[in-house]
């Protein structure tokens, strides 16, 4: 484990390659379940470059008019989101720290020449919880700052089987992806990478 930076945790190689495979079966039985789709930005509706989508008893989406929230339906098809498989709780309780369960998993994917700019997670009532983030597929380069937008950043590799873990301090940090690096991972068939960040949403 090394710690980035007050709150922010790096594990590297978290997840071994057995685990990762699983992990993305997994995801296939959720994304058939809960098609992924692609966000837009309240007020322009400009489409985000990743396609998402989500389990546990709430899930992130946007949309032009009613913007960022979480709801406990899929906003394509209006069916609950699936549940939290057992692999993805059992990582949120050894690098967590924090005693309540997550409510969100989010699954974003990222083709090769997606991104994702600086943003901090700020829509969840409880920021004392962290937020935990599992890298599969494609290596990227993540990059983090401060709690300002213009605070100083810094960058690192994230590969197949990283978490990633943004608690205490850096609980509100901004971060963000600004590449993907193709062909660095055999984990996909198609390429790309697979995000699930975990949250939990209410106190």
């Amino acid at each position: 484990m090394l710690e980035i930076s007050s709150g922010i945790r790096h594990f590297p190689g978290y997840l071994d390659r057995f685990h990762q495979e699983a992990m993305v079966e997994t995801i296939r039985e959720i994304v058939s379940a809960a098609p992924l789709f692609t966000p837009v930005m309240p007020g322009t509706g400009k489409p985000m470059s990743v396609r998402m989508s989500n389990c546990g008893e709430l899930g992130w989406v946007t949309d032009k008019d009613r913007g960022y929230r979480y709801q406990p339906v899929h906003p394509l098809i209006g069916e609950p989101w699936p549940p939290i498989p057992p692999e993805l709780l059992d990582i949120w309780t050894a690098v967590s720290g924090y005693p309540l369960p997550p409510q969100a998993c989010l699954i974003n994917f990222y083709s090769d020449d997606a991104k994702m700019g600086l943003h901090q997670d700020k829509d969840e009532q409880d920021l004392k919880a962290p937020v935990v983030s599992i890298s599969l597929g494609n290596s990227c380069l993540f990059r983090i700052g401060g709690t300002a937008r213009n605070d100083r950043t810094q960058s690192l590799k994230l590969s197949s089987g990283d978490v990633i873990v943004l608690g205490g301090e850096g609980r509100l940090c901004f971060h963000g992806v600004d590449r993907i690096y193709p062909a660095t991972s055999t984990l996909l068939k198609s390429g790309g990478r697979i995000n699930l960040t975990l949250r939990r949403v209410t106190p």
